[in-house]
């Protein structure tokens, strides 16, 4: 819930559910889950459709690599502790999580299950920006992104629309977890999400680079 007009679009659909209410969140802490690792799913590998568990949708994600151990990471020095990104897709188990919500229950078998962590190519970041600007580590907030389905584009923002920035998620999550080498962070989805369904052909860009590329079977 990172990106506000996704805010807007999820919160709609759970009214119409009669889950939640319309309350504005903005500058409220940001929503944190974890996914287990049996969840990753790499290298273009195909995602398998749970069918049994509903209604399956993809949020295209920017995904920043953990490159050193760090507890308490105040936010202007966070930029050092991620040297790749990269796009991911956050699957999300929709039915079952509104059952889950409606229950008071933890999301984690619907956003934790099997294949439900999908990433691309890593890119080192200082082949997509200069991570060492005066002030603010602008770069990471300026990268656009985009995701295909079946050759349509059904998602694409640009990270200076985040809500909480990459910098800022990785100082507020460390006061609570220790952050390790090779954790991976997801940062939010923007607006433009929707179900898959076997056959359907998943592309994703980073800037103009293409770092997604996998069937859903």
């Amino acid at each position: 819930m990172n990106y506000a007009q996704h805010n807007k679009e999820i919160k709609n659909a759970l009214l119409q559910q009669g889950v939640g209410t319309a309350d504005d969140d903005t500058g409220r802490a940001p929503v944190i889950f974890t996914k287990a690792d049996s969840s990753l799913l790499k290298d273009g590998k195909p995602f398998f459709v749970p069918d049994f568990m509903g209604r399956i949708d993809y949020e295209t994600e920017v995904v920043v690599r953990i490159c050193k151990l760090g507890k308490s990471i105040d936010e202007k020095f966070a930029h050092r502790y991620y040297d790749a990104v990269t796009l991911g897709i956050d699957f999300t188990a929709r039915d079952m999580q509104k059952r889950l919500r409606e229950e008071g229950q933890p999301w984690d078998i619907a956003k934790g299950f099997d294949g439900a962590a999908v990433i691309g190519e890593w890119v080192e970041k200082e082949k997509l920006y200069s991570p060492d600007k005066t002030g603010a580590n602008e770069g990471i907030q300026a990268l656009h992104f985009r995701m295909e389905m079946n050759g349509e584009v059904r998602q694409k923002a640009c990270t200076s629309e985040m809500l909480c920035s990459v910098d800022r998620l990785i100082a507020y999550i460390s006061q609570f977890f220790t952050l390790k080498t090779g954790d991976l962070l997801f940062t939010g989805t923007p607006v433009g999400v929707g179900p898959v369904k076997p056959d359907d052909h998943i592309v994703g860009y980073l800037e103009e680079r293409k770092v997604l590329d996998f069937y859903c079977r």
